[in-house]
């Protein structure tokens, strides 16, 4: 049920009542080990309901992965159970609506990690258009929207099921509310500083086949120059827009160059291709320009940006990459994936490290570059942001997906990520959707849907300042992690102190012998 609150449905306001049914069949278990059950096949369930576009690619392997990554709704069951089954005390209910959403919030962390998939589907990023919940995102991040939203849920389960706690449970619901208000009459807004001429360019489905790079490449470049004569500052193309190293075709980047020159604006464009073990000598790159193994082969995603005079040697490397989709995990065990699937028959390289670019002829703007599924990880947009990026750009193709809820539930990520950081976000995609957010997270001038193919500008402002978010992290997953541990401590000295043998009783004296006659 919650997978309707994400994209394409983006039904928002159904995340705050989706997990009532589940969560009543939770607490309604007669043992932990039915708990646990019920917590593994919802959480198995809800993975499959929000990747089923993943079906072309991961194949068979989407179901025993959901049945894995289901595994880790189980210690959120049991606190469900634990907390809201019975008849629970108003202190206890109280309890609940702290300790359940943390319980959920543990989930979210554990599968967040990018061998498992990555933060993809996180309960908060469903409120992506919400503007008070934004705002809500730039103090704890999508974390702490994921805790309100299961905070309100468990609130109404309390109303329902469980009367005396029906105060406990008003006073949760009314603080949330409460606290989402306080934060967005309060919280300082990004203070906007200056604006930026960015263009999108959107050259639509290609045919698959041998030219198919070339094709994409002729579409990007003759949208491109539509743009002559519109004063862009920069020109955003979308993943693997570039089939071929820039060193190894020479042609390619003189192209480009040529392009940058006629439309008065360098390119950012991303290259999906071989690197050569020994590439050609190019510009000296500027400060943290390069990442990766510059002397090593194999396949790279890098976001280059070109200028009039060629490439300007700032080029970033995709440091994130797509389980099965750009590399196999243990080729060796499950390589067979390529034969039932389109799964990567070739593992992809990964970069060393975030990149910041230069904007040539805007002094001081340093643009923050992202590929694909990347824009999903809160800690790489933040990471640019305290590295001083003023623009966060996400360079992505869903082609592989595009009748699909993937392109809707990718570029709803942009909102969150530029509500985070309190900078402007640039989702720039081959085939849609493509979208462009301010730094409060507000949609700025039209999304290009999947039917578009087009260039669009967009006049993004840019902002200065820090969000609590960018300043303090990732605190509530801390503070629910501890408040998790020092549960598990009470709960393990009291199993103790009922388990601790009391004192050994005093020795009684022997009985008395007495003689009989």
């Amino acid at each position: 049920m919650p997978c309707l609150a994400f994209p394409a449905p983006a039904l928002w306001w159904f995340a705050y009542v989706s997990l009532v049914p589940w969560m009543l069949l939770l607490r309604s278990a007669p043992s932990g080990r039915r708990a646990a059950l019920e917590g593994w096949l919802g959480g198995a369930g809800f993975i499959v309901a929000v990747h089923h576009w993943l079906l072309p690619s991961l194949h068979v392997f989407l179901l025993p992965l959901a049945a894995l990554l289901g595994l880790l709704w189980i210690p959120w069951a049991l606190l469900v159970r634990e907390f809201l089954g019975g008849a629970p005390e108003p202190g206890r209910a109280a309890a609940a609506l702290v300790l359940v959403p943390a319980g959920w919030l543990l989930s979210e962390l554990a599968r967040s990690w990018q061998g498992l998939g990555g933060p993809w589907g996180l309960l908060g990023a469903s409120q992506w258009q919400v503007p008070p919940v934004l705002r809500l995102a730039s103090v704890g991040g999508v974390w702490l929207v994921s805790l309100l939203v299961v905070a309100v849920n468990c609130g109404l389960v309390l109303l329902i099921a469980v009367p005396a706690a029906r105060v406990p449970a008003l006073a949760g619901v009314t603080g949330c509310v409460v606290l989402t208000g306080a934060v967005w009459l309060w919280v300082p807004r990004p203070e906007v500083s200056g604006a930026l001429r960015v263009a999108v360019v959107q050259p639509g489905t290609v045919a698959d086949g041998p030219d198919s790079a070339e094709l994409r490449f002729a579409a990007g470049e003759r949208l491109t120059r539509t743009l002559a004569g519109q004063r862009v500052d920069l020109v955003v193309w979308g993943e693997s827009s570039v089939g071929a190293d820039l060193a190894a075709r020479p042609d390619l980047a003189r192209r480009l160059a040529a392009l940058s020159a006629e439309v008065g604006a360098p390119l950012l464009v991303n290259v999906d291709a071989r690197r050569p073990a020994a590439p050609a000598v190019v510009p000296a790159p500027l400060p943290q320009a390069v990442s990766g193994d510059p002397a090593g082969g194999g396949i790279y995603k890098s976001s280059v940006l070109v200028g009039p005079g060629g490439p300007t040697g700032d080029r970033y490397d995709k440091m994130r990459l797509v389980p099965f989709g750009e590399y196999i995990p243990a080729r060796s065990l499950l390589g067979w994936a390529t034969s039932v699937g389109k799964a990567a028959g070739e593992d992809r390289r990964s970069g060393a490290g975030p990149v910041l670019m230069r904007l040539p002829g805007r002094p001081g703007v340093r643009i923050g570059p992202l590929v694909c599924f990347e824009s999903a990880f809160p800690d790489m947009s933040r990471r640019l942001t305290r590295d001083g990026a003023a623009l966060l750009v996400a360079q992505s193709a869903t082609s592989s997906f595009q009748h699909s809820w993937a392109p809707a539930q990718h570029a709803s990520l942009a909102a969150l990520r530029a509500a985070e950081d309190g900078r402007p976000m640039v989702h720039a995609t081959l085939t849609g959707i493509s979208e462009v957010h301010g730094p409060s997270g507000e949609r700025i001038g039209p999304a290009l849907p999947t039917s578009a193919r087009t260039a669009q500008v967009y006049d993004v402002p840019l902002a200065r300042g820090t969000t609590y978010y960018v300043r303090f992290g990732d605190w509530p997953v801390g503070a629910c992690l501890a408040l998790l541990a020092l549960y598990c401590t009470v709960e393990g000295s009291r199993s103790l102190g009922l388990r601790r043998p009391g004192p050994a009783p005093e020795p009684s004296s022997p009985p008395a012998r007495t003689a009989r006659g």
